[in-house]
């Protein structure tokens, strides 16, 4: 029979488990409790939290490097946007957060690493209706940025069209905690022997990756970005074309798959791996199967821009 036991013996035996997360978790903070805590072995969600059982909610990941957290008020902004979009306030104010953000990454002791903000509907049942829910969550934690290894922009990387369609364009722009579609894709591109999964709405055009944007330099120079309708407006892709729209011309329009083959890059961008040049895809080599200029130029760019406007923790 499984024990009994009172809220102590529970405790005692939930820190005596040793979890996944040990060794990767800086700090973290959960609204309701008011303190941030550095022993990720206490790490927890309430159960009946609807971001836990139902998925609603929403959230961002932004990176700090070298002590410098990058695009925190990009990220606050599309986080704003996103909760609009279901109907949620957080529970305190977006300055509120903003600092937050900031005061765990310090307190995590870490100069380099990835801070996550959730916003949940909250605890109160197991139920689909949000009246259930008298406040909204929030969650921040900071923890390990796994950095890609040099080879990857050396060598470039691998990706294929994932049989995952993109997500229907109401949910494909809010930056939910839903992410099945998203962990499906990622599965099949590792089931494969891929390193990324492209995804495609009904009508055939480039959607994004499995977090990711994706983007090609057509074969007149000209880089050409999927219009952001079945896809999440990425904060990474929208700053580097702030960055590189003098030195190139920048067209948001439809990407059909034939035209990635035709492509002379097909770059990967994101907040981790800042600009990756796909060099094959479904198999298929990509121009001269090397890492391009102008993937090279915008993570040039990226690097320094986060060097010089990120802010100083």
């Amino acid at each position: 029979m499984v024990k009994v036991t009172d809220s102590k013996g529970y405790i005692d035996a939930l820190t005596a488990v040793e979890r996944p997360v040990s060794g990767k978790v800086h700090a973290f903070y959960d609204h309701s409790v008011g303190m941030i805590c550095l022993d990720p072995e206490v790490m927890l969600m309430p159960w009946d939290d609807h971001l836990v059982h139902r998925g609603d909610g929403i959230f961002e990941v932004m990176k700090f490097v070298g002590g410098k957290l990058y695009q925190l008020d990009a990220h606050m902004e599309r986080m704003k946007r996103s909760c609009e979009s279901i109907f949620m306030e957080p529970p305190c104010s977006w300055e509120e957060i903003s600092e937050l953000v900031m005061e765990v990454c310090r307190a995590g002791g870490r100069e380099t690493g990835m801070a996550r903000v959730m916003i949940g509907r909250g605890p109160g049942g197991f139920g689909v209706d949000p009246v259930e829910c008298p406040e909204t969550s929030l969650y921040v934690v900071a923890y390990d940025l796994y950095i890609k290894t040099e080879s990857a922009y050396e060598n470039g990387v691998t990706a294929f069209k994932t049989s995952i369609p993109a997500k229907q364009s109401y949910l494909a722009t809010i930056k939910s905690i839903d992410y099945l579609p998203n962990v499906l894709m990622k599965r099949e591109a590792t089931e494969k022997g891929y390193d990324y999964p492209f995804c495609y709405d009904d009508e055939g055009f480039l959607a994004e990756g499995a977090v990711e944007n994706v983007c090609i330099v057509n074969e007149n120079g000209k880089l050409i970005i999927p219009e952001f309708t079945n896809a999440l407006p990425g904060t990474t892709m929208l700053r580097a074309v702030d960055l590189i729209k003098d030195d190139v011309s920048v067209i948001f329009r439809g990407i059909r798959e034939e035209e990635i083959l035709m492509a002379k890059e097909v770059i990967i961008v994101g907040t981790t791996g800042d600009a990756i040049s796909v060099v094959r895809y479904n198999d298929k080599p990509i121009h001269n199967v090397k890492p391009g200029p102008i993937a090279k130029r915008l993570r040039e760019l990226l690097k320094q821009d986060l060097m010089e406007n990120g802010i100083q923790l």
